[in-house]
């Protein structure tokens, strides 16, 4: 999952990135309106955070500019002003949630996962499946063949990315934009490394293997014919 996230104060930008991370999401950060703006209008993202009190554009003008763009992801509302009046004009403007500072992460964390829950019922998209393999995304639960499989944050990320693009081939460079948040490095082995982890977890013990390796080009989750 991608999150925009529109902050200026840096300790708080850090703290929020920090905890999103570790919970599996690619966090693209902007510390000024105009850039935050520009990133939400050529970039796509699941879901942003968004303070109000920011330098160049504020938070809710660019929220109802995105919004006249018909820019439809969640947007959380941050703010250190918590009176009625101030959460309505949030929400009037576009906004989906109004957090008012200083607030726990748990909180967010937990609010982000909600609004994401209900943005992946209206699409009818809660689960995905390939072959014997399911994943949850309510639940971030994965099964193959009615067995369990625990994954890591990370590697449930990289599965998230690898079935939603079943049948297409993803090269290294696509997948570390959308799973890591740097830019690609040609020396790094950082997706090799991820995807042979995945692999021991999603195929290594059954016969038919889902995760196939194009040389020279990529990688892609699919069933094959001569694998059934």
């Amino acid at each position: 999952m991608r999150c925009l996230l529109i902050e200026d104060d840096e300790r708080t930008a850090l703290f929020i990135i920090k905890g999103l991370k570790q919970a599996g999401f690619v966090v693209e950060h902007a510390s000024d309106g105009d850039t935050g703006l520009t990133l939400a209008l050529t970039e796509s993202f699941d879901i942003a955070v968004v303070d109000i009190m920011l330098p160049g554009l504020d938070g809710l003008t660019l929220i109802e500019r995105i919004r006249r763009k018909k820019i439809a992801f969640p947007v959380i509302v941050l703010s250190a002003k918590g009176t009625v009046d101030d959460r309505v004009k949030g929400l009037q403007k576009g906004g989906d949630d109004y957090m008012t500072k200083p607030f726990a992460f748990s909180e967010l964390l937990a609010r982000i996962q909600a609004h994401l829950r209900r943005a992946s019922s209206a699409m009818g998209t809660t689960s995905l499946a390939v072959s014997d393999l399911t994943l949850d995304l309510t639940k971030r639960k994965v099964v193959r063949a009615g067995i369990i499989i625990e994954l890591q944050a990370l590697e449930f990320s990289l599965l998230e990315y690898l079935m939603r693009n079943a049948g297409n081939v993803l090269s290294k460079t696509m997948i570390i934009e959308h799973v890591w948040d740097y830019n690609f490095d040609p020396q790094t082995n950082v997706v090799e490394t991820a995807v042979c982890r995945l692999r021991d977890k999603i195929d290594r013990q059954f016969e038919k293997k889902l995760i196939h390796t194009i040389r020279g080009v990529g990688y892609v989750l699919e069933e094959r014919i001569q694998d059934l």
